[in-house]
This record gives structure tokens, sequence and C-alpha cells, in this order.
């Protein structure tokens, strides 16, 4: 017998906690993509998305179209996903500079709508965020599916997609703002 001998018992905790683990994965992925729309894989460069619908928390109905002229940052989260919870500070600072130059739209997928991100908001006073919601069921399907958030994409001045990924690096956001504003 080694020394690495597991009781059965211990086996059997880990077993049920890697099963549970990975229900819970697939449930997220599977639910990420039942609500966030889409078909197929997401748009690609030089897509044209201005017609992507949000509201505002006053519930006006608002789209990227509204913006042509200016560069525009879309951040798709929710108050659930830790990844988003990491990204909101710098979409936060991102949105508090935007000034003239660019617009940033923090767009929260949760499915309880205001109901969740209120609440998010007010216990989180320091990020200063202003957030949207998509403006019904196929609101964001010109971004094409979105796989898992946050997802941010950059447009262009004249409402076409220059660039989106998924998942937070400190930083990205913030640089591929500036490549496109930059023209690049």
């Amino acid at each position: 017998m080694s020394d690495a001998y597991v009781p059965e018992s211990r086996w059997r905790l880990l077993v049920a906690a890697l099963l549970v683990g990975g229900g819970l994965l697939l449930g997220g992925v599977a639910m990420a993509r039942g609500m966030f729309g889409g078909s197929g894989e997401g748009a690609s460069s030089g897509t044209d998305v201005s017609r992507v619908a949000f509201l505002d928390a006053k519930g006006n109905r608002r789209s990227l179209a509204d913006f042509k002229g200016k560069v525009v940052l879309v951040d798709v989260w929710a108050t659930w996903c830790p990844p988003c919870r990491a990204s909101l500070p710098e979409v936060a600072e991102l949105q508090k500079a935007s000034g003239d130059r660019y617009v940033v739209l923090p767009i929260s997928v949760d499915r309880g709508g205001w109901g969740d991100v209120n609440p998010f908001l007010a216990q989180n006073p320091q990020l200063g965020l202003t957030a949207y919601l998509p403006a019904g069921g196929q609101a964001l399907e010109a971004f094409g599916e979105i796989r898992g958030i946050p997802t941010t994409l950059i447009i262009d001045r004249e409402g076409r997609l220059v660039k989106r990924w998924s998942g937070y690096g400190e930083g990205r956001a913030g640089k591929a703002l500036e490549e496109a504003l930059k023209g690049r």
C-alpha cells in the first residue's frame, strides 16, 4: 500500500465535487448560449452592428446607431460572473474618461434585468458605472453568438465591428480602444 492511500469516503466526496462543478460549468455555458442569442459564430470584423439596441436605466431605447461618429466599446457582462466583476473597474474607468472621443456601454445580460443590476450597482458604488440592458430577446443578435462573458466589442465610427474578444485581460480594453481611436 502506498502513502497516497485515500479512504473511499474522500474519493466519493472528490468525485461528487467534480460532478457538481462540471454540472455547474455546463449549465452556465448552456444558460449563456440560450440567454445571449445570436446564430453561429461571432460577427466578424467589418460587420455593421449599428442596429444593436439596448435600454438605459429610465427605460429609453437606444441603439449603436445613436453613436455614429464615435468609437464605442461595448462590454457584455453579468453580475454573477467573476471575470466580469474583475473587468468592471476598468470598464468603469474607461466610461468615466470617455468624454467626446468615445462611448463605453456596459450591457448586462442578467436574467433578472434591473432587478439584478440595480442592487449590484448599489453594493458597488465605487464603480460609478452607468449600465444598460439589451432591448429585447434578439437585441444583441448582430454581434453573433456570445459564447462567454465578459465579451468586449470595439465598434468604429461608422457602426462596424472592429474587434471582439471574450474574457478579461487587464489593460486589453483600453489598448484596443486607443488603437480604434487612432484608426488602426
